[in-house]
């Protein structure tokens, strides 16, 4: 994936990383082409050897939600995407589920390597980390509550802008959305003191684009914890070696 640089998507994602004093939220709105780059090639053969690229994979439900009788509460009105959906069993009691191609599942997987590296590997993600949203209101109407709760007014002036830069980047109605929801283990937001965080993927297929929007909250005081800490350690350490070389003059000796 090759990382396409946009000032406008730059932007939103500062004023979207603030510190409120009662919360700590950081937040990137990234531009990908899907085209291979680097090690994509390689991840791309393994995850297709002995499978087609458009077999299917199941995808768990969606994490996203449309609270009943509620109505949109974002300027950009979009119209809602129909929710494609495939049967897994036709037999009494199957279950219902999205699928997922395994070239698109490579380029969600790609996306996220290329937005977390060289910290976390995603090479081994399963389909059912991934989620197919129903709808792009339910996903702006979720990101929207998130970001105003927490961020209040300053987020109202900023929502569309934000919004539109993304529309202007990747025309929204044409995409198909999903979400990532790893486990505690996955996710590289499980660190102790976050609040709560989303991953959705922003997929045009036709302009060969994914725009990836990520964003955690984290209690500030969980962080500043951490920190002193750190600085504890570092301390105590000091002091014990000072200790040490004062009991035995020779430690410090070449």
């Amino acid at each position: 994936m090759k990382l396409l640089e946009n000032a406008r998507l730059d932007t939103v994602s500062a004023a979207v990383s603030t510190n409120t004093g009662d919360i700590v939220i950081e937040g990137r709105i990234e531009s990908y082409s899907c085209k291979m780059a680097g090690n994509d090639k390689k991840l791309y053969k393994t995850l297709n050897e002995g499978n087609a690229p458009s077999d299917l994979q199941a995808l768990s439900p969606p994490q996203s939600a449309q609270p009943v009788g509620s109505s949109p509460t974002n300027p950009f009105h979009f119209a809602s995407r129909k929710r494609t959906i495939s049967t897994t069993s036709q037999e009494e009691g199957g279950t219902l589920c999205d699928t997922i191609s395994r070239k698109t599942l490579f380029h969600l997987i790609s996306t996220l390597n290329a937005s977390f590296q060289p910290d976390y590997d995603f090479s081994n993600a399963k389909s059912h980390e991934f989620s197919r949203e129903p709808s792009l209101q339910v996903v702006m109407d979720t990101i929207n509550a998130n970001l105003a709760a927490n961020m209040g007014d300053s987020f109202m002036g900023l929502k569309t802008a934000l919004w539109s830069a993304m529309d202007d980047e990747i025309q929204l109605n044409d995409c198909d959305i999903y979400s990532y929801n790893p486990d505690l283990d996955s996710d590289p937001y499980g660190e102790e003191g976050s609040l709560w965080s989303f991953n959705y993927f922003f997929y045009n297929k036709k302009m060969k684009r994914i725009i990836f929007f990520t964003c955690k909250a984290s209690s500030p005081s969980i962080l500043t914890m951490s920190d002193e800490d750190d600085e504890q350690f570092e301390m105590d350490f000091t002091d014990t070696t000072m200790d040490d070389v004062s009991r035995n003059p020779m430690v410090m000796s070449p």
